[in-house]
This record gives structure tokens, sequence and C-alpha cells, in this order.
């Protein structure tokens, strides 16, 4: 599943079938190569953010959460990790030793856990688990190289 087919998604409740907002973007932990939390618009809550435990499934037309999943705004180890000046989605990326990559224009990731699968870029495909680090100016790969198609 790409970020951008997931993105503008409605995010329902399994419980209720009511939709508790859309998918706004998504929070990547660049220690386990990961998603961690969606951010969402449109809610009716305080809160923007959805931790992934309580994604249930994400099926072609809608993001369903786990009963009782509730929205909140990103504290302790979520917040830094939450800024929108880490969206992946346009990110310069660099390898380590500071070579250019171009940009990400999209992120292939797992549904069922999270884990980011295949880094798209305007130069290429990187592989996810090659994730080193990803700050407000660049993520960073391993030297891994792109994946040959």
């Amino acid at each position: 599943m790409l970020f951008s087919e997931t993105t503008g998604r409605p995010v329902v409740s399994a419980a209720e079938a009511t939709t508790i907002g859309v998918v706004d973007g998504f929070v990547v932990d660049p220690a386990t190569a990961a998603v961690v939390a969606l951010r969402l618009k449109k809610t009716d809550g305080a809160g923007d953010t959805l931790v992934w435990e309580h994604v249930h499934a994400i099926g072609p037309d809608a993001v369903i959460v786990r009963s009782g999943a509730t929205l909140g705004t990103p504290s302790g180890e979520l917040a830094p990790l939450a800024d929108k000046h880490r969206s992946l989605p346009g990110k310069r990326v660099l390898d380590e030793r500071g070579e250019d990559f171009g940009t990400v224009s999209d992120v292939e990731f797992d549904p069922g856990t999270g884990t980011l699968l295949t880094i798209h870029t305007t130069t290429g495909d990187h592989p996810g688990r090659s994730v080193l680090g990803l700050g407000s100016y660049a993520l960073v790969l391993r030297e891994a190289g792109p994946i040959d198609r």
C-alpha cells in the first residue's frame, strides 16, 4: 500500500461505523522503519493523531479503527516524530555520506504492520529497511543503493 493511496481515506470506527477523520499524513519512526501513527484532519475532537495500534485494517475505501480508539495530541516519544516537518513525501533524501538521492515521491508500507517496504524517490527505489534517520531537513538512508527492478 502506498502513502498516496491512503491519504484522503476516511477513518471509520469499527464498532460505531462513524467517521472520526480523514488520513492527512503518516508519523514514521526511523528507528523501526515503520508507521507509528496516522495524522488526521476533519476530526471532531481536540486530537488529530491516531496511534498505529488502534488501526484494525486499511481497506480499499477506508481505514478501520478498533473499538474504543481515541485521537490524541502527540506526546512523549511520539511528539518529535509527529512534527509535520518530518513528513516523507517531498522530503530530500541523502545517504549517510551526504550523497543526494532526490526527493521522496511516495512510500510503500505494509498495511498490517506499518513496516516501510520501499522508499520511492525521484532517482530510484530504496528498501524501507535502509532508513537511518529522519529530520526536518532530510530522510537519511544507509548506503544501500537503489533497488534494481
